[in-house]
């Protein structure tokens, strides 16, 4: 019964730290930002796009969503710590953010 133990615990703290976990940011039709956490963001996005995601993005008007921007962590409390800070940002901060991460705000509203 022990060695069970000690297996499914070395298969939990392999599976715990191989998983990663992403912040995302849409950009809305509206010229909004939404920001989100995921462990898949290819899925997330796809539930965002099919009005089942966030209340905020279920909005007929928001859509369509672009993704725009996701950064991966090695943690969930990394990640849930990062959506954090950039929805308590301005939104002049937000686009600073974006900026410098390569995100081409004008390219996004010619289009």
């Amino acid at each position: 019964m022990e060695q069970i133990t000690s297996i499914l615990q070395r298969f939990r703290s392999y599976y715990m730290a191989s998983e990663k976990y992403y912040i995302y940011v849409l950009y809305c039709a509206d010229n909004s930002f939404y920001c989100g956490f995921t462990n898949n963001v290819k899925r997330r996005f796809h539930t965002h796009q099919t009005y089942q995601g966030a209340k905020y993005t279920r909005v007929k008007k928001r859509h369509p969503l672009k993704l725009i921007y996701s950064e991966g962590f090695e943690s969930k409390h990394d990640a849930l710590s990062a959506e954090y800070y950039f929805k308590h940002q301005t939104r002049r901060q937000k686009e600073k953010f974006l900026l410098d991460h390569g995100v081409d705000l004008l390219k996004l509203r010619r289009n």
